[in-house]
């Protein structure tokens, strides 16, 4: 019998949303994938706009993606999220059923596993963290899987310390804070998640250790970043934002589409050729 399933679909909310990438990415897995009805939008939603854009959406959709700031404000307004989505308080995929119940999820932390797993990387003995913000919280879930030993996460305040502290004893993860001021000793780890913004890293390029491991800096533009630069020239491993981005789509139109495995070389390339277009 044929699928009675109406929904093609899908779009990025946040504010702003101009720079995402996330179009290009899922409509190159729609047309990897044969799925030629399908469609992928961006739309400009804040937090005060978002519960009406919910309400308004019918039988059509199929899955929405989140990005800043509506990662958190978009959970009431679910029937329901997963476990992972829930041990950050954070949604980046609205699943929309057949039955038009609404599902959360977080793609960014296993998407943040599959990326380091694809470089070779599968557990490590300790790790640090630059920054404290809501991408680190992701990471330290990542990490919670991978990670052996502690995490030691280079903050610049006292309320920033605290929130991490309070993320590692929910993760379980043995979290260790260190100032700002000394991030230049982060770069000794086996591996090193920056989720700093843009530049708050770049003077960090003169630290670099003579045998680097693992740098994932989740900036895609601008890429590469200097700290970035410095780590590939010492020979270490370097992932960025783009490994993270395309990884978690991956999972974003497996879930949306209910197809599987999602093309991830084409999404990859698609990417690459749009940024290097900006």
């Amino acid at each position: 019998m044929a699928s009675t399933d109406r929904r093609h679909r899908a779009a990025v909310l946040g504010s702003p949303i101009a720079h995402s990438l996330s179009p290009v990415l899922h409509r190159a897995a729609y047309a990897e994938l044969g799925l030629d009805d399908w469609s992928y939008d961006r739309f400009e939603v804040d937090e005060q706009a978002l519960p009406g854009f919910i309400e308004g959406l019918d039988g059509s959709w199929a899955g929405l993606s989140l990005t800043m700031p509506l990662k958190r404000a978009i959970i009431p307004l679910l029937d329901g999220i997963s476990a992972t989505a829930a041990s950050v308080e954070a949604v980046n995929t609205v699943v929309l059923g057949e039955d038009g119940r609404r599902t959360g999820d977080n793609t960014d932390i296993p998407g943040m596993i599959a990326a380091l797993r694809e470089r070779g990387v599968g557990t490590v003995e300790s790790a640090a963290i630059l920054g404290a913000g809501a991408t680190a919280s992701s990471a330290l879930a990542a990490l919670s899987g991978i990670c052996a030993g502690p995490v030691t996460a280079y903050v610049r305040s006292a309320a920033r310390a605290d929130e991490m502290r309070g993320w590692g004893e929910r993760l379980g993860v043995d979290v260790r804070i260190a100032d700002w001021a000394q991030a230049g000793r982060a770069l000794t780890a086996p591996l090193v998640i920056a989720t700093t913004p843009a530049g708050a890293a770049d003077a960090l390029a003169g630290a670099v250790p003579e045998r680097p491991g693992t740098l994932f800096d989740v900036l895609y533009e601008p890429w590469p970043t200097r700290l970035a630069s410095a780590w590939a020239e010492r020979g270490g491993t370097v992932l960025g934002g783009l490994d993270l981005l395309v990884h978690q789509a991956v999972l974003q139109v497996e879930q949306m589409t209910g197809r599987s495995p999602a093309p991830l070389a084409a999404m990859r390339k698609a990417g690459e050729q749009a940024l290097a277009a900006r």
